[in-house]
């Protein structure tokens, strides 16, 4: 089987793509309300437009990955994504920005489904997790990142005397009034450059086990008519509902409520989430070596909870450090839901895995509900739905029950010597 030290990088690479386009709705929400005067309930539905883009995509995507191979399907995915992205720089309008956030949604999901097989393979088996770690710490710096371009492009693009390459070219492309809209110019060259680049790579042949293939249609329905397949579906649902929910309306409730500027003070609050998010990783890593995972979960939804009340309901500096807490108590959930999910079914991994990911739709269907709770009660009833996600990632760590355990050095040092 080849291996390509390259290839892995570049798939770094493209996990930090990923992560550029798809966290980026929690700064652009106010302008999002602003531009195009629509009320909290019509801005969660553009996030909802681009998050159930993965529960649609998600299995097809595997079909696809098995059928073409993962090099054109991610050519293509990544072409989809410039497509929506240009499409939406030229029009941007509710109706238009509809669509775009779909189609670019749906070519995230598609790399999300081709690049983890591909990952194994280049970087060799026993490398794996190695590789998952670094490529969600590059997942994460993305996330950190892309609110710091927003709130550089938004504060320079209206002042003429900024006259550095970039923003002459996006200034010259974006209409004067919607400074905000040139992040998408910018995600169209970086989907495109990518594109080009995968023409040029060489990629080793991937071979899947027949237990990490899409499987069969038969294979889900076993899969679907097993009730605790569909509680762990409800753990993704739930995870990424928190997650997005978080990080998409944070910026919005600190303007509301605390007058703090979404341009700038309230964009960084949003890269503080995904940057302690992507720090919780590494502690986590180092946690799971000590501790059972269900212990872990049950400990960081606790933070979280309490961090997410002190957020909602604590002054504006405490609100403004809470927020991006609840990035930190967040981060070990979702390795961890996904680890006790697969290690808790003995077979169908690969088709157990795709109706995992269509849990991701969370992201979209608890942004919208935050959103029309928000306009009939306040943003602070709405962000309180939290509440029940977070719950119920709370309870997994109690009624979940894996056929293995994660392996800790006590349980290591405990092994019967052959």
């Amino acid at each position: 089987m080849a291996r390509s030290r390259s290839l892995v990088y570049l798939i770094l690479v493209v996990f930090f793509v990923i992560s550029l386009l798809t966290n980026i709705f929690g700064p652009i929400v106010p302008d999002i309300i602003r531009t195009f005067s629509v009320d909290l309930g019509a801005a969660g539905f553009l996030v909802f437009a681009f998050f159930i883009a993965y529960g649609v995509m998600s299995i097809p995507a595997g079909f696809l990955v098995e059928s073409l191979r993962e090099k054109p399907v991610m050519i293509g995915a990544f072409l989809a994504a410039m497509s929506g992205s240009i499409g939406f720089a030229l029009h941007p309008t509710y109706k238009v920005a509809f669509v775009s956030l779909f189609v670019i949604g749906g070519g995230m999901a598609t790399l999300q489904v081709a690049i983890n097989p591909l990952l194994r393979t280049a970087g060799g088996e026993e490398h794996f997790a190695l590789n998952e770690t670094l490529a969600q710490v590059c997942f994460g710096s993305a996330s950190f990142l892309s609110p710091w371009i927003y709130s550089y492009l938004v504060v320079h693009l209206p002042y003429r005397q900024d006259q550095g390459l970039l923003l002459h070219i996006l200034r010259r492309l974006t209409a004067e009034s919607y400074p905000w809209v040139s992040l998408y110019w910018l995600f169209a060259a970086i989907a495109g450059g990518m594109a080009l680049i995968l023409v040029f790579i060489r990629f080793p042949a991937v071979h899947h086990t027949m237990d990490e293939r899409p499987g069969t249609l038969s294979m889900y329905k076993g899969l679907m008519n097993r009730p605790l397949v569909w509680f762990y579906f409800g753990g993704i649902f739930a995870y990424v509902g928190c997650e997005q929910g978080t990080s998409n309306w944070m910026s919005q409730f600190l303007g509301y409520y605390h007058g703090i500027d979404p341009h700038t003070t309230g964009a960084r609050a949003v890269s503080w989430f995904w940057g302690l998010m992507t720090s919780g990783c590494l502690i986590g890593v180092l946690l799971l070596r000590i501790f059972d995972s269900r212990r872990i979960l049950i400990g960081a939804a606790t933070g979280a909870l309490i961090a997410l009340t002190m957020a909602l309901f604590g002054p504006s500096l405490l609100s403004l450090v809470a927020f991006p807490m609840v990035g930190l108590f967040a981060s070990v959930m979702w390795p961890i839901v996904i680890s006790l999910s697969l290690n808790s079914v003995a077979e169908h991994h690969g088709s157990f895995t795709g109706i995992l990911s269509t849990g991701i739709m969370g992201g979209a269907i608890v942004s919208v509900i935050i959103g029309h709770v928000g306009d009939r009660i306040g943003l602070r009833g709405g962000m309180a739905l939290l509440y029940l996600t977070l719950g119920y990632v709370w309870s997994i760590g109690f009624w979940s029950k894996p056929l293995i355990n994660n392996l800790t050095i006590t349980a290591k040092a405990s092994e019967p010597t052959i």
